[in-house]
């Protein structure tokens, strides 16, 4: 009832004249959303092609994983023996100096060895000894879990 006594007055729901429409103080969300929508789209496709250094076919472990606060330094070593410092190939001789370089904190930094499943293991356990010789005291096998 009250409604129909203001439309008969004039008023119909307009607003009055003399007040004027104030600032909108909303943030329009959807463009902000959509630019996070396609960062995540881009950033899934490209999480897999981001491997650490050189491909290789790793054996598989039922091991539990390492929890690493810091990201540790990586050899790889492909089924042929060579040896590689993320994409840099190395000799038996530059393992030691590399590594040393490559390394913040110095001794006590993780060396993680990556060998593909097809490599020789006598390969494999010599680069080792030649990392332990040299005075690095963490060194660490990669595999990838077990997928039965």
């Amino acid at each position: 009832m009250g409604m129909a006594h203001g439309a008969a007055q004039g008023g119909g729901g307009r607003r009055r004249r003399g007040r004027r429409q104030g600032a909108i103080n909303e943030i329009n969300m959807t463009p902000f959303i959509d630019v996070v929508l396609v960062l995540l789209i881009v950033f899934m496709v490209a999480a897999p092609m981001m491997t650490v250094g050189v491909p290789l076919d790793l054996p598989q472990s039922k091991a539990s994983p390492l929890n690493s606060d810091t990201k540790p330094v990586t050899l790889s070593i492909r089924q042929s023996g060579q040896i590689f410092l993320g994409e840099d190939e190395l000799g038996d001789d530059s393992i030691i100096p590399k590594l040393t370089e490559a390394s913040k904190s110095g001794f006590e930094e993780r060396v993680f060895v990556r060998g593909d499943k097809r490599v020789d293991y006598g390969r494999v356990a010599q680069v080792m000894a030649i990392v332990t010789g040299g005075g690095f005291k963490k060194v660490a096998l990669v595999t990838e879990p077990d997928q039965k």
